[in-house]
């Protein structure tokens, strides 16, 4: 009876060493590939505690998590014949376990590669501006590329994004001369509009001011307050040629009447006797100190000599 209980008892001991041999436990982020007698089962083992059978089943854990593989620094020629340093990073994830367990023999390694490849690729097709300013486009040229031959691994590419690209330093020198040539050409055109738009201005306003000249004066006036504002300054005001050129008018009309009346009275001796007999005219009438020159004026009486 005693033996019979030792027996059982290492019955259950042996079938428990056994279940426990079995048992495997997968995590969240793992998906368990099963290989009995070296072929892999159809269907793979989900999160959660799962028994194999001993010394049969062998499983590989698989993760499904987004691997983020940053891709070397490539260096290519564009297609504009330019020298250039790429690199890049690719996000992508398990989606068939089974086949990424089976189809590769190390998945990360396989895709590493073909990233390498196909940036490598893209740099060829692509010109300098591209790089530089429509990497949307090329982001997702570069992941079609890599998805291509992914797929049949079983690993999608979430996205691929290229981080920095390393131009030659004379490149950037040349493209600094052009941002600067481009910035003053900006604004110069921004200048000469400015200028452009003033004169139009001032065109439109000295056509009004032509046809009042009252605008002219009134102009001319508000400008010599502005400047007779400012106390440490000379102001200079200009003298009109109009002005100049009456004067110059009213000096011919005026030799041109002295000339007729010499001729009128016999020249200037006639002219200086008719001066004199309207100064002998006048004198009779009152005096002539305003029509004749001024007289010197009479010695003052000197003081009375007192007599002894």
């Amino acid at each position: 009876m005693e033996g019979t209980v030792v027996a059982v008892v290492l019955v259950a001991v042996l079938a428990l060493l056994v279940l426990r041999s079995g048992m495997r436990v997968v995590n969240q982020i793992e998906r368990g590939v099963v290989f009995r007698w070296g072929k892999a089962l159809p269907s793979y083992r989900h999160p959660g505690i799962t028994f194999l059978i001993p010394f049969a089943d062998r499983m590989r854990k698989v993760n499904v998590q987004v691997v983020t593989m940053p891709v070397p620094t490539q260096e290519g020629i564009t297609k504009d014949n330019v020298s250039v340093k790429v690199d890049a990073v690719v996000y992508f994830r398990v989606t068939d376990p089974v086949r990424a367990a089976i189809e590769v023999q190390d998945y990360h390694f396989a895709v590493g590669q073909v990233a390498q490849s196909s940036l490598r690729s893209i740099i060829g097709k692509s010109d300098l501006d591209d790089l530089l300013t429509d990497r949307e486009r090329l982001h997702e040229g570069l992941a079609l590329m890599i998805d291509s031959p992914a797929t049949e691994w079983g690993i999608h590419i979430d996205r691929v994004e290229i981080k920095d690209v390393q131009l030659p330093e004379s490149l950037k020198r040349s493209m600094s001369r052009q941002a600067e040539a481009e910035r003053e050409r900006r604004a110069r055109v921004i200048t000469a509009d400015g200028e452009f738009q003033a004169a139009q201005q001032l065109a439109n306003a000295s056509r009004i001011m032509s046809d009042t000249p009252e605008a002219m004066q009134l102009r001319l006036l508000q400008t010599v307050v502005e400047v007779a504002a400012e106390k440490n300054s000379t102001l200079v005001m200009p003298f009109p040629v109009e002005l100049l050129r009456y004067f110059d008018r009213a000096t011919k009309r005026i030799d041109q009447e002295v000339e007729k009346n010499e001729r009128e009275m016999g020249g200037p001796d006639g002219l200086k006797a008719g001066i004199e007999q309207i100064a002998a005219v006048a004198d009779k009438f009152g005096p002539a100190a305003e029509l004749t020159a001024p007289r010197e004026p009479a010695p003052e009486p000197s003081a009375p000599v007192e007599q002894q």
